[in-house]
């Protein structure tokens, strides 16, 4: 059995260790550059999306050309220049993380080139005004300028890839969310399970620092506002929350199932043009996002924020915020035609739009006075059918909505939306990473099949 710690002895270490404080700093410095770079994406996608609402203003009918036009640029300029920077993002960094990649093709799917790639592209796609977050991306920028502190690093300073990719991976989530423990968790419940007792404290740190630097860019306001639930009972929210829950965890399984369809193809002509004409099909699928956002008047297109926002403001009175049901299916429809398409994008931003639609729907449909808890619940729950990361979703929704009052509520909907979800679809991000493994792979296996 080891002794107690010796104090003294432990001090004059870290004190006479100068290398060592210059990788906590190197560490650290880094973090604050994830976090700058997330609030970089943050400014250039809101940019985007304010000239393509602009636009749409100008002519109602210019989402008919300038979607297709400008999703085909996309498409073709991330296939032409930077290939690892389609998707979501947090698939690339679950293969980065995975231990059968080799270290060379590592950077094919997270580096600093690559994050600038992913800022510049999911900036575009929001530019298109298709149905992506930036969310999702942020992980896979922040992951990236992590990465790159590996060349500043000592050979002892204790600190692995692994760790600085979990950590860039978390702090992109703290950071574009502007929830800390939002990203914490993710960390530890999506990216991984295993850091190292010596450096989780400075890991845990980094993640800290680059939700602060969110916190310093655009305050510390929550993104929705607080949730008001004065005069709702536990009781009363019993039923309608189950049936959110159960509805949201059908569309978002078959939502993840539709996607993970897209990206792996099937033996249909659709697929078939997507694979021998995907520039093409892009310009296809942004026309039918274009069509979308006509009918919706914008409402279905883009991350949904806004949207999302009225709702609750509105107290979840559907008819005065949005279309009951035509606008759950409709955001349902963009969503997965604009993953289709190929371009950067992530679904944390859509499915939350999704959910509070679904929930205004369900609280429409019941004539409910307390529709605004209720698409709270919604949005959690449907985040968590789609990334089947129910912890995850019930801090990201509760810090972005101040919806303290209502873990309990949260925490149950998350996990039963996340548990019907998994009965329709395997888990989105981790497939996905599976599937971008295989041509790793295959070559190593013909290798060990040769003959010799």
């Amino acid at each position: 059995m080891k002794g107690e710690p010796d104090f003294l002895q432990n001090l004059r270490a870290e004190i006479g260790s100068g290398r060592h404080w210059l990788d906590r700093v190197t560490v650290l410095v880094y973090a604050v550059l994830a976090g700058l770079a997330v609030v970089a994406l943050t400014v250039l996608a809101d940019a985007a999306t304010a000239f393509y609402n602009g636009l749409r203003q100008l002519a109602w009918w210019a989402p008919l050309v300038w979607t297709p036009a400008v999703t085909a640029s996309v498409v073709w300029a991330v296939r032409r220049w930077a290939p690892g920077a389609g998707g979501s993002g947090v698939p690339q960094v679950l293969v980065a993380l995975d231990p059968a990649t080799p270290i060379a093709a590592r950077s094919r799917f997270v580096s600093l080139k690559v994050s600038i790639a992913k800022v510049l592209a999911v900036s575009g796609a929001q530019l298109a005004g298709l149905s992506v977050g930036r969310q999702g991306p942020s992980v896979q920028v922040a992951a990236g300028v992590m990465l790159h502190a590996r060349r500043w690093l000592s050979p002892g300073s204790g600190i692995s890839d692994r760790e600085l990719l979990v950590a860039g991976g978390a702090a992109g989530i703290a950071a574009a969310f502007n929830t800390p423990l939002g990203g914490i968790v993710f960390a530890i419940e999506e990216l991984s399970r295993r850091i190292t007792e010596r450096s989780s404290g400075l890991m845990l740190t980094a993640i800290v620092i680059a939700g602060l630097v969110a916190v310093s860019a655009f305050g510390n306001l929550s993104t929705f506002g607080r949730v008001s639930t004065a005069g709702v009972s536990w009781w009363a929210l019993l039923g309608p929350g189950l049936l959110v829950a159960i509805a949201c965890g059908l569309i978002g399984g078959l939502l993840s199932r539709l996607m993970l369809a897209s990206f792996r193809g099937t033996p249909d002509r659709f697929c078939a043009y997507r694979r021998k004409r995907p520039v093409a099909f892009a310009a296809l699928c942004g026309l039918a996002v274009g069509v979308i956002a006509v009918v919706s008047g914008g409402s279905a297109v883009g991350v949904g924020h806004e949207h999302t926002r009225a709702l609750l403001d509105a107290g979840g009175d559907a008819t005065a915020a949005h279309q009951p049901l035509l606008f759950t299916f409709l955001k349902f429809t963009a969503s997965w035609l604009s993953a289709w398409a190929g371009v950067p994008g992530g679904v944390f931003g859509p499915s939350l739009s999704l959910g509070a639609g679904v929930a205004a729907d369900v609280a429409w449909l019941l004539g409910l006075p307390h529709g605004t808890a209720l698409i709270a619940l919604g949005m959690c729950a449907l985040l968590a059918a789609v990334t089947q990361a129910p912890i995850t979703a019930m801090i990201i929704v509760m810090e972005m909505t101040e919806g303290h009052s209502m873990v309990l509520s949260l925490i149950a909907c998350a996990l039963l939306a996340s548990l019907v979800s998994r009965m329709i679809s395997r888990p989105l991000y981790s497939t996905m990473a599976q599937l971008m493994m295989r041509p790793l792979r295959e070559p190593a296996d013909e290798g060990a099949s040769a003959p010799r």
